[in-house]
Formats: structure tokens, C-alpha cells, sequence
């Protein structure tokens, strides 16, 4: 219970600046009615609540689930089943998250009102499940390259580099329509789900490596998590639109 305290003190320390805030500006600037206010503290503490769980449950589970996969499998001795692993990790925790569904949802509903997309639900629900596919398995890919650097010893400097250079390449041959969502979808997969899970199986693969340094070699994979993205999600609006 101990930790458990630690956590929902540092979760209250946190949000204390943000909430002070919004109050400032609600009650001070705006002058918002007190049942406004009342309904703005309770959000408050549940936000609180979640924040304490959400991190609890990090440190209780995710975080050593993905360490111990990670040192498991790189004792296996099987990089297939290392690479399958990342791959499904990376489709599946991006396919749940759900910022992306918030940004494919929305994307959808823009689509459909610009005249891009039938203005019907299957049109959107087919538009959504596309670009969430589309995300996820860009994701997947990406750690499987993240985990090929790691084992291989790449550097990641270089490999970012190249990869942005091809995201500005695909900038300017992709529809303008969907530059902008690729560019969201990059930062809507490093979220609350995939991180933890991401970035506990890249320290525990590097710290079962010999020459390997989790603190050099371990963290990385989330820029690759991001930069994927952005070229698939504008690769598959180049081939919608030339379809």
C-alpha cells in the first residue's frame, strides 16, 4: 500500500498546477457558476483516481510483463519469435489505443463532410477500421525494425534521420487531405497504452544483450513508433486516392 500512496501523491502533485488553472479561469476570469465549479472538482478527483490506477498498474504489471518477455525470448535464443512478438505487441497495443481511435473517429467525420467519403456509417466505420489498421500495423513494423537496431547495433540516429527524410518525400506526393492526420496518427501511438509496454521490452532486451547498454541501446523504439506511421498513413491515402 505503501507504493500505492507514493503514487496517488505524486498523481495529486502533477495535476495540482493544471487544475489550479482551470479554476483560475473559471472562477476568476470566466465566472462560472459555483455548480459548474462543483462539477469541475469532481471531474478533477476522478481524474486523480484514474491517473493513481493507471500508474499503479504500470508499475504493478506492464512494466515488468514487458521486461520479462523481452529477457525470456533473447534467452530463447529465437530471434523469429522475437521478431513475431514485437510485431503483435506493436499492432496489437496501437490497435486499442484510444487516441487513435479519437483521431480515426474524427478523421472519419471530417472525410465524410468534405466530400471525401460517402456521408454514410459504413463509409466511415470502413474509413476508421482502415486508418486504425493502417496505424497498427505501421507500429508493428516499426518494432520490428527498433528490435533488429537493438540486436543488430544500428545507429539510431541515422536510422531517424533517414526515416524523416522519406516522410517529407511522402509529404509532398500525398493528398493534402491526409498529410495532416499521418502527422497526428505519429503522435497519437505513443500514448498511454503502447509506451509502457514499448519501452519495458526495449530496456529488457538490451539489458539481456551482452555489449548491449540499456541506456544507449534500450530506448529508441518509440520514435520509431512514431515516424512509421506517418509514411504508411500516407502511403495508404496515395493508394485510396489513385486507386
Amino acid at each position: 500500500m505503501a507504493r500505492f500512496w507514493r503514487v496517488a501523491l505524486g498523481s495529486l502533485r502533477d495535476l495540482t498546477p493544471i487544475v489550479l488553472v482551470i479554476f483560475f479561469f473559471q472562477a476568476i476570469v470566466l465566472q462560472r457558476p459555483l455548480a459548474e465549479l462543483i462539477v469541475l472538482t469532481e471531474g478533477a478527483i476522478l481524474v486523480v483516481v484514474g491517473l493513481t490506477l493507471f500508474v499503479y498498474g504500470l508499475e504493478l504489471a506492464l512494466f515488468p510483463i514487458g521486461e520479462t518477455l523481452a529477457h525470456a525470448l533473447a534467452r530463447k535464443g529465437s530471434v523469429a519469435w522475437l521478431v513475431i512478438f514485437a510485431f503483435f505487441l506493436g499492432f496489437g497495443t496501437t490497435i486499442a489505443e484510444p487516441a487513435l481511435i479519437a483521431v480515426a473517429s474524427e478523421a472519419a467525420t471530417a472525410a465524410s463532410v468534405a466530400g471525401a467519403i460517402a456521408d454514410s456509417e459504413n463509409a466511415r466505420a470502413s474509413y476508421v477500421l482502415g486508418l486504425r489498421l493502417t496505424v497498427a500495423c505501421s507500429v508493428g513494423v516499426a518494432l520490428v525494425i527498433g528490435i533488429a537496431r537493438i540486436v543488430a547495433g544500428w545507429s539510431l540516429p541515422r536510422m531517424i534521420i533517414a526515416g524523416y527524410v522519406i516522410v517529407v518525400l511522402i509529404t509532398f506526393l500525398a493528398p493534402a487531405e491526409i498529410v495532416g492526420i499521418a502527422y497526428d496518427s505519429g503522435g497519437v501511438t505513443t500514448s498511454t497504452v503502447t509506451v509502457p509496454l514499448v519501452t519495458a521490452l526495449g530496456v529488457g532486451l538490451a539489458s539481456s544483450l551482452g555489449g548491449r547498454n540499456p541506456m544507449t541501446d534500450g530506448f529508441g523504439l518509440i520514435a520509431f513508433a512514431s515516424l512509421t506511421p506517418m509514411i504508411f498513413v500516407m502511403s495508404y491515402g496515395m493508394l485510396v486516392t489513385w486507386a
